[in-house]
């Protein structure tokens, strides 16, 4: 059963099913079976939330998601990462929920953990920002992909408000996540470029003409989150994806660089569905074992306080490796 105070913080927090659907949301186009399976994912998100914020523990929560379908569990713990973040931040700090489900069963699932705990972030006053990443021993992901938390901020901005961060093109204030605000707003875009693909339904032409609204000093970082989420959650086929990669044009490679942070998640996670195998392929002519090996090859070091957060240098990495494969091909 859940708790009370569970429940009122859920009736706070928590959009309705209902409020996640691409109809209620007003995001153009038709419904399509694309469609259908992109409004999956928001809804396994809020599952995930509200069993998070009723659970009375891990136990309970671990139980009821594995009744999830095995496409759509790590979405559902991306929510339960939101609950507990929101419950861990407003317990002043006393609470350790966070970090007991990403050394257990959320493990797997790291990289949509860190979007989750933006998405608690954007239903959070900023104050509480600093208790939302949970100590975690360092390693090949932590910290340098906590950047994905801001990623997650920016993804819930534009889906719940695109009127404003998308037709206005806002920018958010900066806030110095791991002390570099001036990379902030750049992190935001990545998460607004993955939201893109959902309110446009996975239809390339409309996505890449999304993109193109924008200013184009945020168009890298924008393709960046579509190839992320072309690659991660699907939608249409490799010929399609071969049109928005030609469409993308000088942005390929940030297309690229999207699909093999995708790519690697999902093999972390130990799942890897056909189509983000066929979007691989087609984003960056590489197979998933391919892509994967380019993303631990080019992992950066410690942080040496730079401008540049190492999750930067490393998708900087990645991106020469298609960099260089585009100059290659014009040269020939």
């Amino acid at each position: 059963m859940s708790t009370v105070l569970g429940s009122l913080r859920r009736l706070a927090l928590a959009p309705a099913l209902s409020e996640v659907s691409f109809a209620r949301r007003g995001f153009p186009g038709p419904p399509t079976p694309a469609t259908a399976r992109l409004e999956a994912i928001p809804r396994a998100v809020v599952c995930g939330f509200e069993w998070g914020i009723d659970a009375r523990d891990l136990t309970e929560v671990r139980h009821r998601v594995e009744l999830v379908d095995e496409g759509m569990r790590g979405f559902a713990y991306e929510g339960v990462t939101m609950a507990f973040t929101v419950l861990d931040a407003m317990g002043g700090g006393r609470r350790r929920r966070t970090r007991e489900l990403l050394l257990g069963p959320g493990a797997p699932h790291l990289f949509l953990a860190y979007i989750g705990i933006g998405f608690a972030m954007a239903r959070l006053p900023r104050p509480l920002w600093r208790k939302v990443v949970p100590d975690l021993e360092p390693g090949p992901f932590h910290p340098t992909m906590t950047w994905l938390a801001v990623d997650g901020y920016g993804f819930d901005l534009a889906y719940f408000d695109a009127g404003k961060w998308v037709d206005e093109q806002r920018v958010p204030a900066p806030y110095a996540w791991q002390g570099r605000p001036d990379y902030f707003g750049r992190a935001v875009d990545q998460g607004i470029g993955r939201a893109l693909w959902f309110i446009h339904g996975a239809r390339v032409d409309d996505v890449d003409a999304a993109v193109c609204r924008f200013a184009p000093e945020r168009r890298a970082d924008l393709y960046s989150g579509v190839g992320l989420a072309a690659t991660f959650a699907g939608g249409c086929g490799a010929a399609d994806l071969a049109t928005l990669r030609r469409r993308a044009g000088r942005y390929a490679p940030e297309l690229a660089l999207g699909s093999v942070f995708a790519m690697r998640a999902r093999v972390h996670a130990g799942f890897v569905p056909p189509h983000s195998a066929v979007a691989a392929a087609a984003l960056t002519d590489l197979s998933v074992q391919a892509a994967v090996a380019l993303a631990d090859d080019t992992a950066p070091g410690a942080d040496d306080g730079g401008p540049n957060p190492p999750y930067e240098i490393w998708r900087t990495n990645i991106r020469r490796h298609f960099d260089d494969k585009t100059v290659h091909a014009s040269v020939e």
